[in-house]
Parts: C-alpha cells; structure tokens; sequence
C-alpha cells in the first residue's frame, strides 16, 4: 500500500468538496473493495475520505410511496431494518445474503451501488425495482445509471447520497452463491411495479442487466412456465473457471424460476 493521507469528513457537503480540489482523492465508507485494491496497489490515490461515519447517509424511511436508503446504510442495516422488511420485504431478503457477516457489517448499498461489480447484489435489486440513484448533484434512473463492467454514470467527484426505490406489488430475488465468496454466481430479481414486470440479473454477464424477452413472457402472469423457450443471449456472459456462458444461462433460468416460485409463496 502506498503512502497516502487520511480525511475523516464532518459531512458530505465537505466531503464534497475536498474531492474537488484533489481529484486523485478517494472516498472510503465500507472499504470492501477500496482496501484490497490499495493493498494490491492497484490504485494510488493522494487522499482516503472517510464518509461512513455520517449519520446523514444511514437513514432508512418510507416516503411518498418510496423507500429511501441512504448510501452509507450497511447490508446488515437494510436486512434488518424493519422499515425495509415491511416495504420491500425482497430487498431485506438480498442484502441478508450478501458475502458473510464481515463483509455485511462494513460493506454499504452506495459503495456496492457505485463500483457496480458484475456479481454484487444491489445492482439486480435498483435496476428491477426501477429505483434512482440519488447523488450530490443529481437523480439518476436505474435504466441510465448501470453501464458496464464496473462502469457507471457518475461523475468524478459526485457521491451517492441515498438510492430511492418505488414500492412494488411484490418481488423477489434468488441467486446461485459462489461457495466460497457468497458473490452471485447468478442473480434474478423479479419485481411487479406499477409500469410492468422487470426481470434483472447480475452475477451472468460483464454487469447487472434487464432480461427483456422474460419481462414481455411473464406480462400476462407471474408463472415460471412463461419463461419456458425465453431467449437468452448468453454470447457476451462470464466464462471462467468457475462456470462457462451456458451453464451461466441456465442458472439465469433456474434462479428466475425459483424468485417467480417466491412470489407465488413456495419455498
């Protein structure tokens, strides 16, 4: 790791600010990924700024029909939050499946939001629930804010502040874990919201990404035999030592069968 000097911030306002200024400077909340990056040397910045200290960045409320998750909320907040289990009892659900209890008890939705890796699980939750990103300068729609491998819309220097997510009908997520990380092998969520079914995977390709032909399949009703014959372009899927493109693709089958089987209440 390299020499670096550390910023423990008073608010994002500030935070802010002094990334402005110096704009080889890094934001640290949770540090699950920034930490092991430094250690590997992989980045070099002149400045760590500590924000997941912030008050202002962990409240967790329901407002205007939206639940609304501040960005420094760790994993284990949201899986046991009350107000995230009565709203969006899904979301509660995937953030208690996240890596293990180290990883869930430092890690933080706008961390895992803004490095957008291609297995993490919030990205499949913000894209099928039509959620915006909320940051320091702007509102960014899920449809808009995802794109690519660990590539998003943001802006140098802008920081999430809170993710908003429209309350659905109803939804669910199941995954495939990597037995030794937890990561998602592959992801499905499936949510019903007031525009229509929204199907999104993550954990299958370079990153988090709407299955379109499943969401015209399962318009006209929420039943697993819909997705039967769906096309899956698995061309452009993860192929490693862990899983190859087709058997990536039939764990995107397999897992979005299961979510569509807790969405009519079977296990």
């Amino acid at each position: 790791m390299y020499a670096l000097n550390y910023v423990k911030a008073k608010s994002v306002k500030e935070a802010a600010g002094f990334l402005a200024r110096n704009p080889e400077a890094k934001l640290l909340s949770g540090g699950m990924t920034l930490l092991p990056t430094l250690k590997a040397r992989l980045a070099r910045p002149t400045h760590l700024v500590d924000i997941g200290h912030l008050a202002e960045l962990r409240k967790i409320a329901v407002k205007g029909g939206r639940l609304l998750v501040g960005a420094g909320a760790r994993h284990h907040e949201v899986a046991t939050s009350a107000v995230v289990k009565k709203a969006i009892p899904a979301l509660a659900g995937l953030a208690g499946e996240i890596g293990d209890p180290q990883v869930r008890n430092r890690g933080t939705i706008g961390g895992s939001v803004a490095n957008n890796d291609p297995a993490a699980d919030y990205p499949a939750a913000v894209l099928g629930l039509a959620a915006t990103v909320v940051t320091t300068k702007r509102e960014i729609a899920a449809d808009r804010f995802f794109q690519g491998l660990f590539t998003t819309a943001l802006e140098d220097g802008e920081i999430i502040v809170r993710i908003e997510f429209p309350l659905p009908k109803r939804a669910a997520y199941s995954k495939f874990h990597h037995p030794a990380s937890g990561y998602a092998m592959a992801g499905v969520f499936i949510a019903q919201t007031a525009g229509g079914v929204r199907v999104a995977v993550t954990g299958a390709g370079p990153g988090a990404f709407r299955w379109t032909a499943a969401e015209a399949a399962l318009a006209n009703g929420l039943k697993p035999a819909a997705l039967e014959g769906v096309k899956l372009d698995s061309r452009e899927f993860n192929n490693d030592m862990h899983a190859d493109r087709e058997y990536r693709a039939n764990l995107v089958r397999v897992m979005a069968k299961r979510a569509l089987a807790k969405l009519s209440g079977k296990k």
